[in-house]
């Protein structure tokens, strides 16, 4: 009879002089990235705690003198202005409108464009134009060339005189805002469209699967994640729109257009007053990173972090 021993071989945990080159190894894997994180935390992380720093001050600019300690004083403050709430109010309802209808706009021109047709090449060059030009200028060109009551093209087409951007401010900065965000909402949804399995789309029309039923069954899903992408991105940026309200109607009339940067821009280089308007970009900064943080959890369980698309 044969007895057989268990093995008792035990794998030993690495050493010092074996831990050393991994650490070394990722080092060097990491000194790329040194150069762009100092270079992002001296741009973006100081100014911000700075910001934090002069939120707990009383401080005006045409008061010399006047800086002191106050706490949480500008906090309430600013908690309290009524005109903070309104532009709150403003910003929410345009980034909500701009990125929805850009969307929209977005998916039927995606829809459009990945059918084949000659000249699609040139077609989709000229819808991304908008994008390429920048805010300030196509603020100035909507101003100037679509809403003016005597010359704009807008009171060309629909006759009348209308003084669109004293009658419908925010409605008319909304319009700007939207035809220069819905080419890059067209390329992530077309890019979407592209990426959808010809076999299964294939395999609808074969099973009798009209243009609607695969629409609503099989591409939409399938967009799903690509949606979310584009209204995150779009909320990120039409959130900070400054150039459009600032060149179109400043703000007015009254209050009327008013968004949140537009309004810390009044406190901060109209009125002076570094105080509150840093506890107002601390609390929009606080606000955007909820918003963010719950748009991001949103995404990851679309897609696989690790690698690949769920």
């Amino acid at each position: 009879m044969t007895t057989t021993l268990p093995d008792t071989t035990t794998v030993s945990a690495p050493g010092p002089r074996q831990r050393a080159p991994r650490r070394e190894g990722a080092w060097r894997r990491r000194a790329p990235l040194l150069p762009a994180l100092i270079f992002t935390i001296l741009v973006t992380q100081i100014p911000f705690l700075v910001t934090v720093v002069y939120s707990f001050q009383s401080w005006n600019l045409v008061r010399p003198g006047s800086q002191h300690f106050v706490g949480f004083d500008n906090y309430v403050d600013v908690l309290a202005d009524s005109q903070f709430r309104g532009a709150l109010f403003n910003t929410v309802v345009l980034t909500v409108v701009c990125v929805f209808v850009s969307m929209l706009l977005g998916l039927g021109l995606a829809l459009l464009l990945d059918r084949a047709f000659p000249g699609r090449a040139v077609v989709r060059t000229l819808i991304i134009t908008p994008f390429l030009i920048l805010p300030a200028a196509g603020a100035l060109l909507w101003k100037t060339t679509m809403f003016d009551p005597t010359y704009g093209l807008v009171n060309f087409v629909f006759g009348g005189d209308t003084d669109w951007l004293s009658a419908y401010p925010l409605g008319s900065v909304m319009a700007q805002i939207v035809w220069q965000w819905t080419p890059f909402m067209t390329l992530l949804i077309l890019a979407g469209l592209q990426a959808q399995s010809r076999e299964v789309l294939e395999a609808a029309q074969v099973d009798g699967a009209g243009r609607w039923r695969t629409f609503a069954s099989i591409t939409l899903p399938q967009l799903g994640r690509y949606l979310q992408l584009a209204a995150l991105l779009g909320a990120i940026y039409i959130v900070n729109s400054f150039d459009a309200i600032y060149l179109m109607t400043q703000g007015g009339p009254g209050t009327a257009s008013t968004n949140v940067p537009f309004y810390l821009y009044q406190r901060a280089f109209e009125g002076f007053d570094v105080g509150q308007s840093s506890a107002m970009g601390v609390i929009v900064v606080v606000l955007t990173l909820l918003v963010a943080t719950f748009a991001l959890r949103v995404m990851f369980r679309s897609f696989d972090v690790s690698g690949g698309v769920k």
